[in-house]
């Protein structure tokens, strides 16, 4: 390994990461075979494999599982020294690398745009994707911090609440139901839903509650997307279950409204999450501080909309 460089670990990183070759290259801005040529360089001076090739798609030997994990160490230790040097300096620069379930997409741009302007410094990588998948980009420790609002239950984590997320039944503004108070579960047997994909945290609270009660609705959709949920329930295709943020840029003319059933609200937090044991970067710390603080002003204004 003393014959090892710190660009043939960066190339390798990035194939273990992509399992190709070609997008490890495309990442890293170089040609296919100047990649696979680092690898090769690296595996002769390792002096065991680090890939095997099945098909077109590339798995990582045990030597090669043990190198990633490394490379994963050397990077975040270079990561945190750059910005602790720039921190030294009185600056804040350095990259952010959140993920997020799809809802919260909804209020972090919102959160991030003032953060970006206090620290214009830091660069900010926001992947937005569902929450089996925010969990796994979790246990694999792929980011800073991630955002989510149901947590994991067999991981050691930290998780730091710092906005409140209600889920609420949403139906077009014209529904028969629309503006009657305390309705109960029981009434919505009978009504047609529209429901977030299996995996989504927000259907497994909802599943949750209706178990409980023993209330069994009609499912008629499943949606990936909480912008095609509410386009479907406007055009009358049903009633759904969806974050009360989710209603945020519509404010008081939206075709949407709110219905008062009872069991809802169902009462959430979106949290901050890491591994437990993971020592934040300056860069993280400094969003997590951030996040503890501007949260709650964002709840002031997001939550005034309509019931």
């Amino acid at each position: 390994m003393i014959h090892a460089t710190l660009h043939q670990l960066k190339v390798f990183e990035a194939t273990a990461r992509h399992g190709s070759f070609t997008r490890a290259a495309e990442e890293l801005f170089l040609t296919q075979p100047t990649v696979s040529m680092q690898v090769k360089q690296l595996t002769k001076a390792v002096g065991l494999p680090l890939f095997e090739q099945v098909g077109k798609k590339l798995y990582l030997t045990d030597a090669g599982r043990e190198l990633f994990s490394t490379c994963q160490d050397i990077f975040s230790r270079l990561d945190q020294l750059e910005m602790r040097v720039a921190d030294m300096k009185g600056m804040k620069q350095g990259q952010l690398r959140l993920a997020v379930i799809t809802t919260a997409k909804y209020f972090v741009p919102r959160l991030l745009g003032p953060f970006c302007q206090i620290y214009p410094g830091i660069d900010v990588s926001l992947i937005v994707t569902n929450h089996e998948q925010v969990i796994e980009r979790l246990s694999d420790n792929q980011d800073d911090l991630y955002i989510m609002s149901q947590l994991p239950e067999h991981m050691d984590i930290e998780a730091y609440p710092f906005l409140d997320n209600p889920l609420v039944v949403i139906a077009p503004r014209n529904h028969p139901l629309a503006g009657q108070k305390n309705i109960p579960l029981s009434r919505l047997i009978d009504e047609h839903f529209i429901m977030r994909e299996p995996g989504s945290g927000t259907r497994r609270s909802v599943q949750k509650l209706f178990d409980q009660e023993g209330v069994s609705v009609r499912v008629r959709l499943e949606l990936g997307s909480n912008e095609a949920i509410k386009q479907a329930i406007a055009g009358g295709l049903g009633l759904s279950v969806l974050s009360r943020h989710t209603l945020t840029p519509e404010g008081s003319n939206s075709e949407l409204t709110v219905l008062d059933v009872q069991g809802f609200p169902i009462h959430r937090n979106w949290y901050a999450v890491y591994l437990s044991g993971k020592q934040l970067s300056v860069v993280a710390s400094t969003f997590l501080d951030y996040l503890k603080v501007e949260a709650a002003k964002l709840a002031d204004g997001a939550m005034s909309i309509l019931v």
